[in-house]
């Protein structure tokens, strides 16, 4: 029982529960409106954070292994939003159309941070390789996200130009600041990881129940029912299987040491729930929130428990193998 608890992931389970509240107490007129404003003060404090947490220094030292780090941005943001393309042509009777989109949506995020380091170590791989690696993709998917969204999902959810207004001040200008800042202000955040992991984590917390609120009042769960999420599951597995295949097989395409191979999978099959919610707040009109971002929870879930199975496993059979210079 121990070892089942200690595997638990509480942040996925304070999400479930925020759904759930949501979905019973959803909050409404001008709480609602008091809501939307901390949300807003919600998510450029996260990605102030994220600004403040990422070393400089780790995002142009990826310029020099260009072949493995853009490797991970190809599969990042190139073949992860092909599949996100590819599912929509599923028939809408089988997967309501905005939970199409939602899974065509978290196909556009940035890879996990933590997570992808974490594995990358467990399976015995270049875990410095991971850490630029996953930096790098967050970095970049402060500009290239947005812009996907606005090239694939655009039609599709009203995103509109003056948007991008929206995205520089909530996402791009606290990340910035965070940079310009974080020569003071990271010493403190570093020493102080459990206080700012409660404080961005409750942010998250906040946003999934500001966005499953306006689901809730809209809807949500009138076009939403079991089957559907089932397919939805389906879809994940099937989208997580051909990257983690696609990924394995293109390391050895390219010659990468086992270890460098290693990061590109773990670092390439990944979708970041901490970097999604927020930016779908931003990106996403407030109705379709909840319903959009049900399928990166889901995925979230299914990529760290496939992932943690398959690190340990290699970890298990390989020795180390030192990382390509």
């Amino acid at each position: 029982m121990r070892r089942v608890v200690a595997r638990v992931d509480w942040f996925v389970v304070s999400l479930l529960l925020a759904v759930v509240v949501a979905s019973f107490f959803p909050v409404r007129g001008q709480a609602a409106e008091g809501l939307e404003v901390a949300v807003v003060v919600a998510v450029g404090w996260l990605f102030f954070l994220y600004g403040v947490r990422l070393p400089t220094k780790e995002a142009v030292d990826a310029l020099r292994d260009w072949r493995l780090h853009g490797s991970v941005l190809a599969v990042t943001f190139i073949v992860f939003p092909l599949l996100g393309l590819a599912v929509q042509l599923v028939p809408s009777s089988v997967v309501p159309h905005d939970l199409k989109l939602g899974l065509l949506f978290l196909t556009l995020l940035p890879s996990t941070v933590q997570s992808s380091i974490a594995f990358t170590s467990i399976a015995r791989g270049n875990v410095a390789g991971a850490v630029v690696a996953a930096s790098f993709s967050n970095l970049a998917g402060v500009v290239l996200t947005p812009l996907l969204v606005a090239g694939l999902l655009g039609g599709a959810v009203g995103f509109a130009v003056d948007s991008i207004g929206t995205i520089g001040l909530q996402l791009l200008a606290p990340f910035v600041a965070g940079q310009l800042l974080r020569r003071w202000i990271a010493p403190w955040v570093l020493a102080h990881k459990r206080l700012t992991t409660l404080t961005d984590r409750g942010s998250v917390l906040l946003v999934v129940y500001s966005a499953f609120s306006h689901g809730v009042v809209d809807g949500i769960w009138t076009t939403v029912d079991v089957g559907s999420v089932v397919a939805v599951v389906v879809l994940c597995c099937v989208v997580l299987a051909v990257v983690l295949t696609f990924t394995s097989v293109l390391g050895k395409k390219l010659g990468f040491s086992r270890a460098d191979r290693v990061v590109l999978l773990m670092c390439g099959s990944k979708k970041s729930l901490a970097s999604g919610v927020p930016m779908a707040t931003v990106l996403l009109p407030a109705a379709s929130v909840g319903i959009m971002v049900l399928p990166l929870m889901i995925f979230h879930q299914i990529q760290l428990i496939v992932c943690a199975v398959i690190a340990r496993r290699m970890g298990d059979a390989a020795e180390p193998e030192p990382a390509r210079t």
